[in-house]
């Protein structure tokens, strides 16, 4: 996505009243554990040369990515967070793994908002660092595997009934951190691109941007809804006075049959705000934890 990305989001003008916000990698799509378990972790390891400590690279990323309040990170923040958690570890230590120094990655990571591999190509070409390098190898290796192995994965029960139900108001839009292309494969494959205005990958800045430019300052802030299920997508959604509604993991389908059975209706209604969202946000907040069992 070039530069102009934010520009498309500034540009959309309102069709409806209300405005939705929807990730797409565990929220949309049961696609969390085999995108990280059979994509991510194995070529962190590959690439990353953590062949000696296997065992923990995989619990860690596990934890870094499903399992805690990490859950849903940009891929490149989640490589920075298990290599400090690994180097944390005493069976890794005890083991002499030498891990990389990732200060290089930090560095890009604290001055680049859209977080994706065109961003990084174009950085890696301008410092020529083996760290910049290896982790533009990585992230290649793991949209190739991806797309090797990620498909065939339909939209969670409900997911498409509330799609249907969102658009009679709502001017929907996709938000994640996943790249653009497997996002539009993925909503094609299944025939929801079609209740979307526009599906928002890492290429078009975080999921605050795409909210901010989208809806920031077209709709009043108690008609914009954000449905995600991490952490960090409640962070987009109150970062922009944006109302904010979990599908938790491990009882995704209850959140959404929940979601399309009450929750648009109080959207619409003007009933979502104040108690019954405290009470989802509660209830998500204990399905996270903020630190590993092993810590």
């Amino acid at each position: 996505m070039s530069q102009d990305s934010h520009q498309v989001l500034i540009d959309m003008q309102p069709t409806k009243l209300f405005f939705v916000g929807i990730d797409s990698d565990g929220c949309v799509f049961d696609s969390m554990e085999i995108k990280h378990k059979e994509c991510f972790c194995p070529n962190f390891i590959r690439y990353w040369e953590l062949q000696n400590v296997s065992t923990y690279a995989r619990e860690t990323w596990d934890f870094v990515n499903l399992y805690s309040q990490t859950r849903g990170c940009n891929r490149f923040h989640a490589v920075i967070e298990a290599m400090r958690l690994l180097s944390e570890r005493k069976e890794v230590l005890a083991r002499g793994a030498i891990l990389p120094d990732l200060a290089p990655l930090i560095e890009w990571v604290k001055k680049e908002t859209k977080l994706g591999n065109p961003a990084l190509e174009r950085y890696a070409k301008e410092v020529n660092d083996p760290i910049i390098d290896k982790a533009l190898a990585w992230t290649r290796g793991v949209n190739k595997s991806v797309e090797e192995i990620v498909y065939g994965i339909p939209p969670l029960p409900w997911v498409k009934e509330s799609l249907a139900k969102f658009n009679e108001q709502a001017d929907v839009i996709v938000v994640s951190q996943t790249p653009g292309d497997a996002l539009n494969r993925e909503w094609a494959e299944h025939d929801i691109d079609r209740y979307v205005r526009i599906i928002c990958g890492q290429e078009f800045g975080t999921k605050a941007e795409h909210i901010q430019f989208a809806a920031g300052g077209k709709y009043p802030t108690d008609k914009m809804l954000m449905i995600g299920d991490a952490p960090g997508d409640m962070k987009a959604a109150k970062s922009n006075n944006a109302l904010f509604y979990p599908i938790n993991p491990g009882h995704e389908v209850d959140s959404w049959e929940r979601l399309y059975k009450e929750g648009i209706d109080r959207f619409f209604n003007g009933s979502f705000a104040g108690e019954y969202e405290r009470a989802l946000i509660e209830e998500f907040n204990k399905c996270l934890p903020k630190t590993p069992n092993w810590a």
